[in-house]
């Protein structure tokens, strides 16, 4: 698998982490890739917090595999806990994580899974015991936004909650399996940005992603964007939304949820007001990247959204 597409850096405090040249990004460039993680995904979804009280099996969905240092995070911090876990990563290439295998000992964080990113990398899906649980980790290649979208298109209205995806097999392709438990009750959003990959942080996608959420289950997902259009898109879309910690070279995150009880500091109508004054708020509604003050519409819907109405 070819991987000349990426580079091991140093960051400040001496981390390396990976750079992707195509993207010209780092991942994780604040904290580095397993404090990052930790901090922002683990820490910021209450993690151990949850899989404390939880009952019967976890599912995170990790959106943006890259070199794996979320999926790492979340298979560490799951280890004490006896409930099972479904950790499912989403990505377009698999390039990243062969990379961060064979600089493995540099970066330090993927240490004693080894093994567990081979079977990714081979055949897309492992089953273990980890510490006190059993897992269930599997990688779908393909476009996470043409198969949310596909997903929905292919469900009855009544069916539209909690469904599980399978690569096909030899195909690469992504086709969507009724799987009702398999909704998530985490995402963990780690997608380039919006500037060098706007086809991620779309509102239909945002849309179709809070639609395939089960109503009844809690779920949050967290992101390092701060932006007001990447907020607004948020809540366009449906879910609540919140201010994230800081993570090294950022002031603040985003944390979002479908129940308002998952976000501990909610956006409110002064931070409303502020985004209405926003030169870029508008969301993106295609995959082409571009800064606008919000739409009247938009603006209108924001109003009437459940979080701002006292």
């Amino acid at each position: 698998m070819p991987t000349e597409g990426y580079e091991l850096v140093r960051l400040a405090n001496g981390t390396a982490a990976v750079h992707s040249l195509a993207h010209g990004e780092k991942m994780h460039p604040g904290l580095g890739p397993a404090a990052e993680a930790e901090a922002l995904y683990v820490g910021q979804l209450k993690i151990r917090e949850r899989l404390a009280v939880h009952d019967g099996e976890f599912v995170v969905w990790d959106v943006g595999l890259g070199a794996a240092a979320n999926a790492m995070a979340v298979l560490r911090a799951a280890r004490d806990f006896p409930c099972p876990l479904r950790l499912v990563s989403f990505d377009n290439t698999l390039e990243p994580l062969a990379f961060a295998l064979e600089h493995a000992d540099a970066l330090g964080y993927l240490r004693g899974y080894e093994e567990l990113v081979e079977a990714i990398l081979n055949r897309g899906r492992v089953r273990f015991m980890d510490g006190r649980h059993e897992v269930s980790w599997e990688f779908l290649l393909g476009d996470f936004p043409a198969w949310c979208a596909q997903t929905l298109d292919c469900l009855s209205p009544d069916q539209r909650v909690g469904v599980h995806a399978l690569a096909c097999p030899g195909s690469g392709r992504l086709k969507p399996e009724l799987q009702p438990v398999n909704a998530p009750h985490a995402i963990l959003f780690d997608a380039f940005s919006p500037a060098k990959n706007p086809a991620m942080w779309t509102l239909p996608l945002f849309t179709n992603l809070f639609r395939l959420l089960r109503p009844e289950r809690p779920c949050n997902l967290t992101t390092y964007s701060r932006s007001t259009m990447i907020r607004v898109t948020l809540l366009l879309a449906g879910f609540f939304v919140g201010r994230g910690i800081p993570t090294g070279l950022k002031e603040e995150t985003t944390v979002a949820a479908n129940k308002l009880e998952l976000i501990d500091e909610p956006l409110d109508r002064r931070w409303l007001e502020r985004a209405r004054r926003s030169e870029s708020a508008e969301p993106l509604h295609e995959a082409v990247y571009r800064r606008l003050p919000l739409a009247l519409g938009s603006s209108n819907r924001l109003h009437e959204h459940r979080q701002f109405i006292a």
